[in-house]
């Protein structure tokens, strides 16, 4: 479950505005159908979400796992953001207080930073997971470069290794399949989805001839994910909502199900502005796509082979491996 609803404070009011009781509601179901990981970030909402996430779980916090995140701003000063040492051990010992909680089952960079020396990031986290502050560590929107030359490092001092990225991954933009799939694959990291539906806009309200009147991200002036092919976006929400139709489920369901049978995929990070769009989000874990289904879907949503790939597919078919065959195997 993604809390970055929670609070709705600052430019994150525009993503929701989620109080404790609302809060506790959407835990309490997620929980109940068998959720067991709750997401969060300490910018999000100024930490507040971290503070609401802490209060709702009193009592049940080793009910759950609980992840974080620590590389924005927090400050104006000049150590208050990052990945340096200072802002790490820091921004763990701040999330750590809003959180109520001493220990994070997940610490994850939330962002690249290319100032920091690696080493400094990676022996900061070294420090936390000595310290029994931190149980596992893991990384999020970082590059195939950045990613492979962070987890050599890590290997290279016997520091901490990344068990799972973080990233943005869906039907509307399937990016990801160039380099951040094929790498977890390659070196058995865990997947986290974030923005599953690209912010609503594969939740079948956003049509050629329809917009929805309110309640919409998309509305506001929060701009993830962008969106360079409003054509391919309608034609895949079609198809989304033609399968959707025949199964007698929303086109969010279809959607979140695609997702769920792609490799390395480990889980999705749902949030919702309310419990019904909650609910329906939960359901998608069980509704199950037929492989004619998810070639339509793969189809409409497909991206082009970028170079070197196109040429691998034509003169390396022979020796792939299953890392490569995440992203090449349909075009073989």
């Amino acid at each position: 479950m993604g809390t970055m609803t929670f609070g709705g404070t600052g430019g994150f009011a525009s993503v929701g505005s989620t109080g404790v009781d609302e809060a506790r509601r959407q835990v309490d179901m997620s929980l109940d159908a068998g959720v067991n990981l709750i997401d969060t970030a300490d910018v999000y909402s100024g930490g507040l979400s971290e503070e609401i996430v802490g209060e709702v779980l009193a009592g049940r916090r080793d009910d759950v796992l609980v992840a974080t995140k620590v590389r924005m701003p927090m400050g104006d000063g000049p150590n208050d953001a990052g990945l340096s040492l200072h802002h790490v051990i820091s921004g763990c010992e701040a999330s750590l207080r809003r959180l109520g909680t001493d220990h994070i089952d997940l610490y994850q960079l939330h962002e690249w930073d290319g100032v920091t020396p690696l080493e400094e990031t990676l022996e900061a986290l070294d420090l936390l997971v000595h310290s029994g502050k931190v149980r596992y560590v893991g990384v999020s929107n970082y590059a195939g470069w950045q990613l492979m030359k962070a987890l050599g490092t890590a290997s290279l001092h016997g520091l901490p290794r990344f068990v799972s990225q973080q990233i943005y991954y869906s039907l509307q933009a399937r990016d990801a399949e160039y380099e951040l799939i094929p790498a977890a694959v390659d070196q058995g990291l865990g997947v986290l989805v974030w923005s599953p539906l690209a912010g609503g806009l594969l939740s079948g309200k956003y049509r050629r001839d329809q917009r929805p009147d309110s309640g919409s991200r998309q509305l506001t002036d929060w701009n993830e994910p962008p969106v360079y092919d409003q054509e391919k976006l309608y034609d895949t929400v079609e198809v989304l909502i033609e399968i959707g139709a025949e199964h007698g489920v929303s086109a969010a369901q279809v959607a979140l199900a695609y997702l769920l049978r792609k490799p390395a995929v480990t889980s999705l990070v749902i949030g919702a502005r309310t419990t019904e769009q909650l609910a329906d989000n939960l359901a998608a874990a069980d509704l199950k796509l037929g492989d004619t289904e998810m070639e339509r879907l793969g189809k409409v949503s497909e991206p082009p082979l970028l170079y070197p790939y196109w040429h691998q597919a034509k003169t390396a078919r022979d020796r792939l491996s299953p890392a490569d065959l995440t992203l090449l195997g349909p075009h073989l």
